[in-house]
């Protein structure tokens, strides 16, 4: 993974003096709150509900074990206990002590972290594919264009102030992981028909207020021309993106108002005058970063263990953790492992406590290479595992309360702190998404069912990403009242779509008997192995609306 030079250290190490100061300045009220606004978010320093929230950086989702035991120490010396992992593959800090987020900030330093550009109208977090670099199916590593985007967008002076925050996202896989059509700009790294890596770019995606997905812009670029041409791209929305109307101020906002067509040809005069610039990417700078993502010291190993093999076929829970939190991986003899933050009425969606992300630290050491990642779907992933080893790491991880079997199905909710802290949420998301996982506890019935996505947000600012769940939920406010609109029929991946608002909002007592009754739907119709999407698909809307408004009294679901 990326290690910092001295130059990287040497400028976050400034920004913590710098922001220390200004804490200093703003406790004696040299500062007032309207000027320590703009500073503190620089910092990623956000006032929420009770407290000041932290979002610390993760740089496309990828964090050593020291900076994971880290992230451990600070929940527990500086918060209550625990952080919570976001869709943008950071972490969150709910309460924090104005006066000690400089220590905290010295500590991120410490182990070359920090949390520049984690909020404002600038370039954020940049994602990626969770398993980019084991991935079976990718081209190409995303992670040395991720890193190289990171690295150009880091107190980029220009874009520093945009007309509003600004999200990229890459991947280079056969089944999109990194949902690039949701993105500001999204970018998919391909090899061409001679083996020459080529990027599509997208642009004008995005959720919140208005969900519209990305169009394709260029289809072919050179891998060498990335950051000019995005550089082109943001230039232009910077020129003429609105900024007397923050709801109307993004990206996306712009691409629909002039067309794609229209923006693609402002971004291609606008690059033809930076094409072959400073910022043209070269070979040496390229193999500079590249050379912090070689690959470990892979054993040589079968494909298949007899003790694995004789684990799967005698332990029934330990198979079919298997099948759902165990991915392929490029390596013959080693997986990646999806540890879920979702036990259900235990903790919220994201959540992890000091002691297990200090586990999941531990199990990254002692089961890999000392590496993990943060996925935008909040779980985290152990990306080298000797399938040997998985049996040993499965009683481990559910020891610590992270082995729960349900990666990609209806309890592995997608869900944003919600009112319980966010000041700009609507509703509450973590209750909703518990009395859901309460009401939806049979491990068996939710396995039966098969993949299906539910996401909620707590507001339009969709941080849920509500809109691509195939099940999505809104929190709403209705006279002061918390209310929650539900929509069907999203989907991310290649298929990446928004799904569509079913009818008038629910309240939070109705949510449970809702998604019952639109899972009831599903089975009645679904037709052999069917996904929850491909039934959608089929039958379309009407018979799950006509289910859920059947009558305005909520009813237990029958047991089987």
């Amino acid at each position: 993974m990326y290690q910092y030079d001295q130059y990287d250290q040497r400028i976050v190490a400034e920004r913590v003096a710098q922001f220390r100061d200004q804490v200093r300045r703003r406790l004696s009220d040299e500062l007032t709150e309207e000027e320590f606004l703009p500073l503190r978010l620089q910092n990623g320093l956000y006032m929420q509900r009770h407290a000041y929230m932290l979002r610390v950086a993760i740089p496309y989702g990828l964090l050593s074990s020291k900076q994971m035991r880290k992230l451990g120490h600070i929940a527990r010396e500086y918060d209550r206990g625990y952080g919570h992992f976001s869709t943008r593959q950071n972490i969150q800090y709910n309460w924090m002590e104005l006066e000690r987020v400089p220590d905290v900030l010295a500590e991120l330093a410490s182990v070359e972290m920090h949390a520049i550009q984690t909020s404002g109208n600038c370039v954020r977090n940049i994602t990626t594919d969770h398993f980019a670099g084991v991935a079976p199916d990718e081209s190409v590593d995303p992670r040395v264009l991720a890193e190289l985007l990171r690295q150009w967008s880091t107190f980029q002076p220009e874009f520093a102030f945009l007309p509003r925050k600004f999200k990229i996202a890459i991947s280079a896989s056969a089944n999109d992981r990194a949902v690039v059509q949701m993105h500001d700009i999204g970018i998919y790294a391909y090899k061409n028909a001679e083996g020459e890596t080529r990027l599509r770019i997208l642009a004008g995606g995005g959720l919140g207020r208005t969900p519209i997905l990305g169009t394709i812009i260029k289809d072919d670029l050179p891998w060498q021309h990335m950051l000019s041409y995005v550089e082109s791209a943001i230039r232009v929305y910077n020129r003429y993106g609105r900024r007397d109307n923050k709801y109307k101020a993004r990206i996306k906002i712009l691409v629909k108002a002039i067309g794609a067509e229209k923006f693609a040809q402002e971004v291609e005069e606008e690059w033809q005058h930076s094409k072959d610039g400073p910022a043209t990417l070269t070979q040496a700078e390229f193999d500079r970063v590249a050379q912090y993502f070689t690959p470990p010291a892979y054993e040589k190993l079968a494909d298949t263990d007899a003790s694995y093999e004789n684990h799967l076929l005698e332990d029934k829970a330990f198979a079919r953790w298997v099948s759902r939190n165990v991915h392929g991986h490029k390596v013959p003899g080693y997986a990646a492992v999806t540890l879920s933050t979702k036990p259900g009425v235990a903790s919220p969606p994201g959540d992890a406590t000091d002691a297990q992300i200090e586990a999941v630290a531990d199990l990254a050491d002692q089961f890999g290479f000392g590496e993990l990642r943060v996925a935008h779907e909040q779980n985290l992933i152990l990306p080298d595992v000797k399938k040997q080893d998985l049996y040993a790491l499965w009683q481990l991880a559910r020891k610590a309360g992270l082995a729960t079997p349900n990666i990609g199905l209806l309890t592995d909710i997608i869900a944003c702190p919600g009112g319980d802290f966010c000041s700009l949420a609507n509703a509450k998301s973590i209750p909703i998404a518990q009395a859901i996982q309460d009401r939806f506890d049979d491990l068996d019935y939710v396995y039966d069912l098969g993949e299906i996505s539910l996401n909620i947000s707590g507001c339009i600012n969709a941080c849920g990403h509500h809109h691509v769940g195939n099940i999505g939920v809104l929190g709403v406010d209705k006279d002061g009242s918390e209310w929650y609109q539900v929509t069907l029929g999203g989907a991310q991946g290649n298929q990446t779509a928004l799904g569509k608002v079913i009818g008038p909002s629910f309240s939070a007592e109705e949510m449970p008997e809702v998604v019952t009754r639109i899972i009831d739907t599903f089975v009645a119709n679904r037709i052999e192995d069917e996904r929850f999407i491909e039934t959608l698909s089929r039958i379309g809307i009407a018979p799950f609306k006509e289910r859920v408004y059947a009558d305005k009294q909520p009813r237990e679901r029958a047991e089987a």
